[in-house]
């Protein structure tokens, strides 16, 4: 998740100067709200974006791909693995361009409430869909298994949108620059974590009939994978008021 919080927020000084950075980013934002609510010229919406909302498509292109790629993997051929390999190779492509977007944000002092939600949805794709769906690629497929992924699929969701709220609020203490010093909650990019884990049990071959675990309650109404467990984890973990992360 990149620090692309609007500045706007942030306190004036109290000599009352505004800093030169926040005059330009003010400006950014106004000409940028002119092109989206604008009802003339062609194009509108592509010249609102800045140089970093295009970067931070690039990250929810990563997970799109990586879901196509797992649905390649259903239909195709169990034994070939080429498709789930390409499916997590894309996400770490995610973070980078997820790490990116803020840099050239602060660089080019353009951020923006759109470049923020921008952020936050492509966080959703790369991180929280993208590896729920590798997860069901790889056997994860009894309804409660997909109850479970669904769930963790949703926290991430939450956790992204309390973000988007209490970045730009001051419930959260911030450092010099007007960042939040600390994360409420894993970050969602941390599903890194659980991706790394599905790359070691394909390698192992671990998938299908031999995911790690087994099956509990096979034939029943409870029927799940017991794995699948992580996921509900990690999305409790994202959600946790009381736990803060602080920020690199």
């Amino acid at each position: 998740m990149s620090k692309r919080t609007p500045t706007s927020a942030n306190p004036v000084p109290a000599n009352g100067d505004v800093p030169k950075t926040r005059t330009n980013e003010d400006r950014s934002r106004n000409r940028q709200k002119d092109f989206l609510f604008s009802t003339t010229g062609h194009f509108s919406l592509l010249r609102a974006l800045h140089m970093a909302d295009y970067i931070t498509e690039l990250n929810g292109l990563c997970g799109i791909m990586s879901v196509f790629s797992s649905l390649r993997y259903c239909l195709g051929d169990p034994a070939e693995k080429s498709n789930l390999y390409l499916a997590l190779i894309f996400l770490p492509f995610g973070l980078f361009f997820d790490f990116m977007d803020g840099r050239v944000a602060r660089w080019r002092q353009k951020s923006s409430m759109m470049g923020q939600e921008l952020d936050s949805l492509a966080d959703l794709i790369s991180f929280g869909l993208a590896p729920a769906c590798v997860a069901f690629s790889i056997g994860m497929r009894t309804a409660l298994d997909h109850l479970f992924l669904a769930v963790f699929v949703l926290c991430g969701l939450t956790r992204l949108a309390r973000f988007n709220v209490t970045a730009s609020s001051g419930d959260i203490p911030k450092d010099a620059t007007g960042k939040a010093s600390y994360f409420e909650g894993t970050p969602i990019p941390t599903t890194l974590g659980l991706d790394a884990l599905m790359a070691w049990w394909i390698s192992q071959g671990w998938v299908l009939d031999q995911v790690p675990g087994g099956v509990w309650f096979e034939g029943g109404l409870f029927e799940f994978h017991p794995v699948v467990v992580l996921f509900l984890i990690h999305g409790c973990l994202m959600c946790s008021k009381s736990l803060h992360v602080p920020k690199p």
